[in-house]
């Protein structure tokens, strides 16, 4: 990493409000050059807190855009940080789901900075979005309320660009986190970041920047905060799809391997014209690609965004448009560990997507019809839904999870180069009424080691209830997996494992399984021309100096961030009576994040949390998950010492998901606010094609 203290413009930058139509002031800061001419403006809207949680990230890329000529603008949702408002989440009708009204006011609220930008006498009426996550869908929905206009006249709105970094594009077939979208977001890795998003809207405003009004600020807040129901099915609401933005705003969309959302970056380039879009895929968590990700290599990625504004803002011929439509990383051969630093591998260029050169490899399944019936903790070692750099985030090794599973093996002669979205048909004979498939792709290393490459999950239903009189049901499932990129050697094997359970990251429907037949089944692997792109190239990553957050020493040994435990004396609950030694198994998470972190205006931001999955081998009524945070933020010199604690719990049975929310946030010793929630939400079959 490259830290560049001189640029080609002095900066300064101030915090202010900027006023909704609706009157509701959001907090802003903002990074200018020191310049008579007004210059275009960058935005980064996103539900988080830009006074701590974002800070460091903040510092590192705004004032680095400032300096090269651009008014960058870093600002708080509505309800987040020291904005003001309810949280967008809890602001919908109780009838309503949750990502319909989230995702209406984030994006209207959005528009609106933008117009707002776009009036400062310093900014030259033309504005650039972006942001990573959430902070990138939310660019995404502005650009679709763009109206439409003739592909010949320019775009009547002052939004003219936009990076959406490792985010969903809120289009039917993207997954929303889960591989190939099978996974309601009541399952467990959703609960988990749900419960953290609940412990984030509870935070107080922060008195050094809003003043006395903090804390009526915050107790409306809280009395307006209701836990985003766990278990209501995800529905593509939010006003755009990917197709909306097709005329509109140009996109450069960026993800990862290790990201849960590569598929926006595909679909956006497949959807949209070749104009207007470009795409990056590396093979990076969720993460900017310059922020020293694990695993690497980082990239020059602000230098990257510098040419796309200076294309799209200022008019500078700088070759966005001539780099390949897609820039993706094609990994090597690695260690399956559960944090890397660099992988090995190679860069290639798409001129268009789907590729021309990318062809589809067919692997026949051989062998008799076999049962496939995992133990329900198979999926312990998935790692992280939303690794984000830390050290047990990716999935480790494995062989263990194979050996739950059933595996079919294809010999690699000749190197081969995956990169797209691999695809497995099966033929499938299920007796229960309700199972599913898990789908691991693997590349297995002479000496066994087994390295995930792609996976995805998919409900298996059947019409009519299962029973003596039904018998059992067969059909063919077609599922797309997630999308991958990786080189197998010679002398390695293409793994298809299949298994019954992912846990924690899907619910178990049951313990029956289901049979798969070999004879009508199939692995295709999107296979590429074995040839890497050298004009793909990027400049070595390149900051702004670094906040200066400190973290200080602490007597307290550090928890392990994964921790697994089986507890074999357990009762699973399996026979009747109580079966004995089957086995209860825990899997304890703790965020990268956790700890004291010292900001150099004295703000002191502890952060714990703690999630269990827990689950016994044979009962799938017994999956649990636990999340248990506190925050608290302290300004000594204030005096001001403010608390949050959430602790949450997900159960379910065979009709209903139970959750249950408690928060409690104190001020001092005092409690100001405590409530808890309890809720039932049905167990409503995915919209998948039926056995």
């Amino acid at each position: 990493m490259r830290i560049r203290s001189s640029f080609p413009y002095e900066t300064t930058h101030d915090d202010l409000r900027i006023r909704l139509p609706d009157g509701t002031l959001l907090y802003a800061r903002v990074w200018r050059p020191l310049t008579d001419e007004p210059v275009p403006a960058l935005l980064e809207y996103a539900p988080d807190r830009l006074s701590d949680r974002t800070a460091a990230r903040d510092r590192q890329r705004h004032p680095w855009y400032a300096g090269h000529g651009y008014a960058s603008v870093r600002v708080d949702a509505r309800g987040h940080g020291d904005s003001e408002g309810p949280p967008e989440d809890a602001a919908r009708p109780p009838t309503e789901p949750a990502g319909r009204a989230a995702a209406e006011d984030g994006a209207a609220d959005g528009a609106a900075v933008v117009a707002w930008l776009a009036a400062q006498p310093w900014c030259d009426g033309t504005v650039g979005m972006f942001g990573i996550g959430r902070g990138g869908t939310y660019a995404l929905q502005v650009a679709a309320l763009a109206p439409p206009t003739a592909v010949e006249a320019p775009a009547p709105t002052p939004l003219k660009a936009v990076v959406a970094v490792c985010c969903p594009d809120a289009h039917p077939d993207n997954g929303v986190g889960h591989p190939s979208g099978s996974a309601l977001p009541a399952d467990p890795p959703h609960a988990e970041a749900a419960r953290a998003r609940l412990a984030s809207l509870c935070l107080p405003p922060d008195p050094e920047h809003v003043g006395d009004a903090w804390r009526d600020m915050w107790l409306r807040r809280l009395e307006s905060v209701d836990p985003l129901t766990p278990s209501a099915p995800f529905t593509p609401s939010a006003p755009f799809t990917a197709s909306d933005v097709t005329t509109r705003v140009p996109v450069l969309t960026v993800g990862g391997w290790h990201d849960p959302y590569a598929d926006t970056v595909l679909g956006l380039v497949e959807r949209l014209p070749p104009d207007r879009v470009r795409g990056l895929i590396g093979p990076w968590p969720h993460a900017y690609p310059d922020h020293a990700p694990h695993p690497g290599p980082a990239i020059g990625f602000l230098q990257e965004t510098l040419r796309w504004w200076d294309h799209w803002l200022k008019g500078k011929d700088t070759g966005v448009l001539s780099d390949p439509l897609l820039r993706a990383y094609v990994p090597g051969s690695h260690l399956p560990v559960a944090e890397y630093g660099v992988l090995p591998g190679r860069w290639v260029g798409e001129p268009a997507w789907p590729s021309p050169r990318v062809r589809v490899a067919t692997y026949a399944l051989q062998g008799a019809p076999v049962l496939v019936r995992s133990p329900l903790h198979t999926g312990v070692d998935a790692g992280r839904l939303l690794p984000r750099g830390g050290d047990a985030g990716l999935p480790p090794d494995q062989r263990e999870e194979d050996a739950r599973s059933v595996c079919f093996d294809f010999p690699v002669r000749e190197e081969t180069w995956v990169l797209g979205v691999p695809r497995v048909r099966l033929r499938l004979t299920c007796e229960a009424s309700h199972a599913q498939v898990a789908v691991r792709i693997c590349a297995v290393a002479p000496d066994g080691s087994s390295t995930l490459v792609s996976r995805g999950v998919r409900e298996l239903r059947r019409t009519e209830p299962a029973g003596e009189d039904h018998g059992s049901a067969a059909g063919d499932v077609v599922l797309d997996l997630a999308p991958a990129g990786h080189a197998f050697p010679p002398g390695h094997r293409v793994r298809l494992a299949l298994s019954s359970a992912y846990w924690p990251w899907v619910w178990p429907e049951s313990a029956a399984g289901f049979t798969v037949d070999p004879a009508g089944s199939a692995l295709e692997l999107p296979v590429r021309v074995r040839e890497a792109d050298p004009g793909v190239t990027f400049e070595e990553p390149e900051q702004a100096p670094p906040l200066g957050v400190s973290l200080p020493a602490t007597l307290d040994e550090p928890r392990p961030e994964r921790l697994l435990l089986r507890d074999e004396g357990a009762d699973d609950g399996g026979d009747e009576g109580g079966a004995r030694g089957e086995g209860r198994w825990r899997l304890e998470v703790v965020p990268p994040e956790a700890g004291t972190r010292v900001y150099p205006d004295g703000l002191e931001y502890t952060e714990d949390a703690l999630t269990t999955y827990t689950i016994t081998e044979r009962d799938p009524f017994s999956a649990r998950v636990r999340c248990d945070r506190t925050v608290r933020l302290h300004r000594p010199e204030r005096g001001w010492d403010t608390g949050v604690r959430t602790r949450s719990e997900v159960t379910c049975d065979a009709t209903d998901f139970i959750a249950t929310d408690e928060v409690v946030c104190t001020e001092g010793d005092e409690v100001v606010f405590h409530r808890t929630w309890r809720k039932h939400i049905p167990r409503t079959p995915l919209p998948h094609p039926p056995l």
